[in-house]
């Protein structure tokens, strides 16, 4: 028997949709609560800038665990959201960008969400035999004994004529 040509795959297809249903459902909530223009993407840099004060798009960056560009791709949409805008600088080099009074008024139900989502997804892993976080960690653990890139290159030498 032949095996399933590998561009009729996407093995982590379902991990994604999964997530993406999540995130549906949390993004639900905020039209439950009449909250309009919110992106789950901004509820972590919101609470950070709620909790912290203005902070720099670098700042909120490193708190987030992503790259410059998407925090500044993130802050440009919640810019144009109104939610944030920028804060008055001392220093012209940096640029910090703080919340806006609509934001400050969302923040509450925001944090509110985030703990809850948080405690309902640590929940549910403890219903798991075999928890999420304990398969990411083991990813991880493979990962860093030999990478994902050098991986990948291997299969792609494999693929290629």
């Amino acid at each position: 028997m032949t095996e399933p040509d590998l561009l009729d795959s996407s093995y982590y297809g379902d991990l994604f949709r999964l997530l993406a249903e999540m995130d549906s459902d949390i993004a639900g909530l905020y039209a439950e609560a009449g909250i309009e223009g919110v992106r789950t993407r901004f509820v972590g840099p919101l609470i950070d800038l709620g909790r912290r004060g203005p902070l720099t798009i670098q700042e909120l960056a490193d708190a987030r665990k992503v790259t410059h560009s998407a925090m500044s791709q993130t802050a440009a949409a919640m810019r144009k959201a109104g939610l944030v805008e920028r804060a008055d600088d001392t220093d012209g080099r940096t640029r910090r960008v703080r919340l806006t009074g609509r934001a400050r008024e969302l923040v509450p139900f925001l944090s509110a969400e985030w703990r809850a989502t948080e405690a309902t997804v640590r929940a549910l892993d403890a219903e798991l035999e075999y928890p999420l976080m304990r398969v990411v960690a083991d990813l991880r653990g493979a990962l860093a004994a030999r990478p994902f890139a050098e991986r990948l290159r291997d299969h792609l030498a494999e693929q290629l004529p």
